[in-house]
């Protein structure tokens, strides 16, 4: 990595992501500038000593002003609830797609070196698992549609104006920061948040899907090498553990060894679009970013756990709408269930 101080723009700085990739940032020298519209995270984890705007990424002319001698932008920033895009596709949609073309547009009027964009998993599919770099993206649901069109465009104009890019695909973080009084998305944080609660997690179908689960702090030793390192220029990289992969009612297990609560989980029907089986290889990240898991999951779920207990159990905050609602909506969401 150089020695060199840069200026660098981070977007979701409030967020769980982003908050801890800007704190990372400033301890190691770097100047950052970050930006939050604060539907996805908390004021509490805007790290101090950055440049903090509450903004939208979708205002392109307040984010161009902020591009400003801006070296490195990552574009953390997203509304990443993959389920609910089937039912709010709208919102989804807009907030990350068209925030995303946002930030890559005054990211390249505003001649940037590089610009890293934190995609999804969901790129991939329903293909088999586990999945690799080389693999097509084949999206199966409007939020994965959305991220790999905003990959495309990323690229495009990239490509046009001579900007370096990289895309990171992180899967399935689980830490501190994360907003757990989300209920759309975080399984983790979901069940542990009910729990602490004294309600059962709810799982959705038989809970025999298959995931892989990424500690923040092992996700940022690929990401902080994206700054400036400079073979990974045009690569697309998954980011998170091949050792582990577990299913949901795993999951479940181990949230209810770890608070003590032992309640049965309630099953719920399917939602559609799921995607049964996703886990990623991590060999093109040990090849290029000598990646390593640092911190198992059990280690993983107990630290979230923590961070949880220490704030304190909340009422979960239906802060998005649903647009579509009708039979396949499932419940725990039109009736506030969860």
């Amino acid at each position: 990595m150089s020695l060199k101080s840069k200026k660098v723009l981070v977007t979701g700085v409030a967020g769980f992501l982003g908050s801890h990739l800007s704190e990372k940032l400033v301890n190691l020298g770097h100047s950052v500038v970050g930006i939050d519209n604060m539907i996805g995270g908390y004021e509490d984890n805007v790290p101090k000593n950055i440049e903090f705007h509450n903004g939208d990424c979708c205002d392109f002319k307040k984010i161009n002003s902020l591009m400003k001698d801006i070296d490195v932008v990552y574009h953390c920033a997203a509304t990443a609830h993959e389920g609910l895009s089937v039912f709010s596709p709208y919102e989804i949609t807009k907030n990350n797609y068209l925030a995303s073309v946002s930030i890559f547009s005054a990211a390249v009027n505003a001649k940037v070196k590089r610009i890293i964009f934190c995609s999804s998993m969901a790129r991939y599919g329903d293909q088999k698992a586990p999945f690799n770099e080389k693999m097509s993206p084949k999206p199966v649901d409007p939020y994965a549609i959305s991220k790999v069109a905003a990959e495309e465009v990323l690229k495009n104009l990239c490509e046009l104006n001579g900007i370096e890019w990289v895309i990171a695909i992180p899967h399935n973080i689980i830490g501190p920061r994360q907003k757990y009084d989300d209920p759309f998305r975080n399984v983790v944080s979901i069940m542990i948040n009910r729990m602490l609660q004294g309600k059962a997690p709810i799982i959705y179908g038989d809970g025999k899907q298959t995931r892989c689960f990424s500690y923040i702090d092992d996700c940022l030793s690929c990401l902080i090498p994206m700054l400036d390192q400079k073979n990974l220029n045009k690569e697309i990289i998954n980011i998170g553990p091949d050792e582990e992969f577990v299913t949901i009612n795993k999951i479940a297990e181990i949230c209810s060894n770890i608070t003590g609560v032992n309640l049965n989980p309630i099953y719920k029907k399917d939602r559609p679009k799921e995607v049964k089986h996703a886990t990623c290889t991590a060999d093109k990240a040990r090849s290029l970013l000598n990646y390593k898991t640092q911190v198992n999951l059990i280690d993983g779920i107990q630290k979230t756990f923590d961070y949880i207990k220490a704030r304190g159990a909340r009422p979960f905050d239906y802060n998005i709408n649903i647009e579509i609602n009708n039979e396949l909506t499932p419940s725990t969401w039109k009736n506030k269930e969860i």
